[in-house]
């Protein structure tokens, strides 16, 4: 590896060391008594590690807090998601919905009507990239918001399964769009060393919509009436409401800008929000040198119909394998059943007050465990994160139907409660495994796996996968729930296996890279090995020289 510098300026300064050098050499060359050795830095990105350390970043600054509001814009609108996932599960369970619709807890009807809403996120991903690429991103978030709404007043409306059904077409139609335009957005919009906290906080958006769904269909499900589940529905619309209001008031991304020839308003909003109004600071010189040399500005996003940018290279296609990977792996690993909760307690001897309660503190558990993770995420290396925590779904899964199969043997007369017990607790480690390892990286491993003038398009190629594989779950799961129970569950056990074996021999590392710096990564002959190299850097503060050079 060449030698670098995280100053541009200096890149022709007397301290350069050639790749050879080691910390030691350094610290012993009597050549260079002056240079103070400050902070050692042993990083995958030690460029960019070292920058960091220069150039820091004031987190309570009127500049910062405008950064957090563009995150809470795009958390809005992962909301609609989560919040339909909990919602369903919760008034399928009702009363008066039954009544009305006629469909069952399980079987085809249900399935459709669960299914249908990927079948709009199917058909509204397919827009998605386009109008993100060609109105930005906050034009992505607003175009998708209004198609939430819409799809709010028709279901909330509705007089028959029909109706209903088209409503959930429509809403997961504005959800695809709404979910292309919020992590490419936020990710774009973060300081690089805050952008794995920030891109991977938007996903966990899903709890920040299915607590309060768990929470309003525990409260309605007492109203003797139609409203204990038009009520749940119309308060979906809420989020998306917030996001038309208001989401003009923030900044766009400075990628899409410089990536569509406003580059001194991409060079000002990095001085502003990622330099303290510095240019001159190491964050922002790098990113600027970075965004000059990598982000294209003929690129196919100005092409609407153009999607050879996912899959024409080598580095492109690994990049979209990332992707694709994340897409499938991410709906496939057993959390499907999630929308039918309510039911696998049922199957556990738990009756319908508790499968409300438990319903509402499984949320409250996997919003815990995947904030935790979303607090570490700029520290937690991808590659271990998605092998170690699949294998754990794997196990909890395993756990779960041992116990269900051990309950489901059992006369009513010799039921043994703690069976049942230990069943609902490792389907709650299983969520707590999934929410650790999938809720933080479904959002930012792809968007950080993209190229930039690539992002949106490829974020809408996960949500199509995303919606595929959904599909097949929301059909098919209460179909096999109500013919096979809990042996359904053994499927998820092998694929988990499968996967965890998948992600050790492809992931690549992203943590601690630039987004430019990744293609370098991705064009390696091997992409895998190049991402678990590491660098080392030296920093010296007084001097303002940052020197870097290979790890041994």
């Amino acid at each position: 590896m060449a030698t670098t510098t995280a100053h541009p300026q200096r890149q022709d300064s007397a301290y350069d060391m050639k790749e050879k050098d080691s910390i030691e050499q350094i610290e012993r060359n009597p050549q260079h008594p002056e240079i103070i050795v400050d902070e050692k830095v042993h990083d995958p990105g030690a460029r960019f590690a070292a920058a960091k350390i220069a150039g820091q970043l004031d987190p309570w600054s009127r500049a910062s807090f405008t950064i957090y509001a563009c995150a809470l814009m795009a958390f809005l609108c992962s909301m609609g998601n989560g919040y339909d996932g909990s919602l369903m599960t919760a008034i399928n369970a009702m009363e008066y919905y039954q009544k009305q619709f006629n469909s069952g807890r399980l079987g085809s009807k249900t399935g459709i009507i669960f299914s249908i809403y990927t079948v709009g996120q199917m058909a509204g991903s397919l827009f998605a990239g386009p109008i993100c690429d060609r109105f930005g991103r906050r034009g992505g978030m607003f175009a998708g918001a209004w198609g939430i709404v819409v799809g709010v007043a028709v279901i909330s409306s509705s007089t028959t399964r029909a109706q209903f059904i088209g409503g959930r077409f429509l809403l997961g139609f504005g959800i695809a769009i709404a979910t292309t335009g919020a992590p490419t957005y936020i990710l774009e919009c973060s300081p690089p060393q805050w952008r794995g906290r920030l891109t991977s906080l938007y996903n966990t958006g899903w709890f920040g919509g299915s607590i309060p769904a768990a929470g309003i269909t525990l409260g309605t499900s007492a109203i003797k009436s139609n409203w204990s589940w038009k009520i749940p529905l119309i308060l979906q619309a809420l989020p998306a409401t917030f996001v038309i209001i208001f989401v003009w008031f923030l900044p766009e991304s400075p990628r899409f800008m410089y990536q569509n020839g406003r580059k001194e308003e991409a060079f000002a909003f990095l001085t502003k929000y990622h330099g303290n109004g510095d240019r001159n600071n190491p964050i922002v010189q790098l990113e600027i040198e970075e965004f000059e040399e990598a982000i294209a500005q003929d690129g196919s996003d100005k092409r609407w119909w153009d999607y050879s940018a996912l899959v024409k290279t080598k580095n492109a296609r690994w990049r979209s394998l990332m992707v694709f990977l994340m897409g499938l792996f991410g709906q496939m690993s057993g959390n499907g059943l999630g929308y039918f909760n309510v039911d696998i307690y049922k199957s556990l001897g738990y009756n319908t007050h508790m499968q409300f309660i438990l319903n509402l503190v499984n949320s409250l558990v996997q919003a815990f465990t995947a904030w935790v993770a979303v607090s570490l995420t700029d520290r937690m290396p991808r590659r271990k994160v998605l092998v170690t925590g699949t294998a754990l779904c794997c196990l909890m899964l395993a756990a779960n139907a041992g116990f269900s199969a051990k309950w489901a043997s059992y006369t009513p007369s010799t039921k043994n409660l703690n069976v049942g017990r230990a069943g609902a607790a490792s389907f709650f480690l299983f969520n707590s495994a999934y929410a650790f390892t999938y809720t933080p990286l479904q959002s930012l491993y792809p968007a950080e796996c993209l190229e930039n003038t690539a992002r949106a398009k490829g974020v809408a190629m996960k949500i199509f996968v995303i919606s595929c594989t959904s599909f097949i779950n929301l059909l098919c799961t209460p179909i096999a729930l109500e013919n096979i129970g809990w042996k359904f569950i053994l499927v998820f056990v092998g694929w988990d296996a499968f996967e965890t074996v998948i992600w050790y021999f492809f992931a690549v590392e992203t943590q601690g890279r630039t987004l430019e710096e990744l293609d370098i990564i991705f064009s390696a002959p091997n992409p895998v090995a190049a991402s678990k190299q590491k660098s080392l850097a030296i920093v010296d503060k007084e001097n303002g020289i940052v020197h870097v050079v290979a790890a041994k």
